[in-house]
């Protein structure tokens, strides 16, 4: 059997003082959508930004595709290794337009000497993908709503060809018809076999689309298991999904 794509054990995270993960351990298999649901304050998107390098942290073990330690990689690498970040907030670059985030998605791959034409493609594929950022290309990424700037947010991660995908929080703020058009990108992301580690505070819709989750409390695994069952387990039910 093949080494999981990300295998951590004993993930600690202090922020501003407070220790807001408290020795997590979970994989992520190759091909895999995982969610990580759980109360604000919970500790996930600590441990999105631990993983993507932009916490400091402490851990037993955090191996990336059976190799790379992520304790030792710098945030800036993590991208040409194949770990792409959908930061809470997007975090686009509003000033630009939405063909210069795009473009500036697949900038570490022209370092690494890959061809313009290449990148032209994936360009013209991302747009394919997300046709509302088609007819907004020259646009200054600003002016989009808050679903295209999610769209371009994935959009730009995706241009980076990464082998795993983190999405933090991709539904928070849109509106109901928004957020169902967002989870259908993220599913079709994921037929193309890009594996998904996805933090999300809609814990029904993340349950209903994920293979596998990990439910946080207080910095701590509380439950995990398939998703399929999780959605039915009466204590996830009552205690995160308010039914």
């Amino acid at each position: 059997m093949a080494d999981p794509i990300l295998s951590i054990q004993g993930l600690t995270v202090n922020y501003n003082g407070i220790q807001a993960v408290k020795g997590l351990s979970f994989h992520v298999e190759q091909g895999e959508m995982v969610c990580l649901i759980g109360c604000n304050g919970a500790g996930k998107t600590s441990t999105l930004k631990a993983l993507a390098g932009l916490l400091p942290f402490n851990a037993h073990m955090a191996l990336f595709k059976g190799a790379l330690d992520l304790r030792q990689l710098p945030a800036h690498r993590h991208l040409p290794n194949g770990m792409a970040l959908v930061p809470e907030g997007r975090g686009i670059f509003t000033r630009m337009t939405v063909q210069e985030n795009l473009e500036l998605g697949a900038y570490p791959r022209l370092q690494r000497g890959h061809h313009k034409n290449e990148i032209k493609l994936d360009l013209d594929q991302m747009l394919g993908t997300f046709p509302r950022l088609k007819e907004r290309l020259k646009q200054s990424a600003g002016t989009l709503s808050g679903g295209e700037q999610q769209m371009l947010a994935m959009a730009r991660a995706l241009m980076g060809r990464p082998d795993m995908l983190l999405l933090d929080e991709p539904s928070m703020g849109l509106a109901p018809l928004m957020v169902e058009k967002i989870f259908e990108v993220i599913q079709q992301v994921h037929r193309q076999g890009i594996t998904v580690l996805l933090v999300e505070q809609n814990a029904h819709i993340a349950l209903q689309i994920a293979n596998r989750a990990y439910v946080m409390d207080s910095g701590l695994i509380d439950f995990e298991g398939k998703a399929s069952e999780l959605i039915h387990d009466g204590r996830i039910r009552e205690t995160y999904l308010g039914l």
